[in-house]
């Protein structure tokens, strides 16, 4: 994995969201990083009143810092169905996914 991102901010946020989702034992982690170069990290939320997929989740926790865009994203574990949460901000944001081999596509 060390070799799959052109970018080594990008190859931050992938170490982000495997250590948390490896710590965690969650389904899913992502790492967000906003224009200003701020890092975020979340993994999925499943409770009774609440269920979000991790993207859902850090960009929530970003959005709660007053964010005022995002640059890039990358989703570790269980592929991410809610992107659009991203996309609909920050339509340039590149998202990446983390599968359980380490392979990386980008979403």
């Amino acid at each position: 994995m060390s070799n799959s991102f052109s970018n080594p901010e990008d190859q931050k946020l992938a170490t982000l969201a495997t250590s948390t989702l490896v710590r965690t034992g969650a389904k899913q982690a992502a790492a967000l990083r906003d224009t200003t170069g701020r890092t975020y990290v979340a993994i999925n939320i499943s409770a009774p009143q609440l269920t979000l997929d991790a993207v859902q989740a850090v960009f929530t926790v970003a959005a709660a810092s007053q964010i005022a865009g995002i640059e890039s994203v990358v989703i570790a574990g269980e592929k991410a169905a809610m992107t659009a949460v991203i996309t609909d901000n920050s339509p340039q944001a590149a998202i990446f996914h983390i599968d359980a081999n380490g392979s990386v596509t980008r979403a």
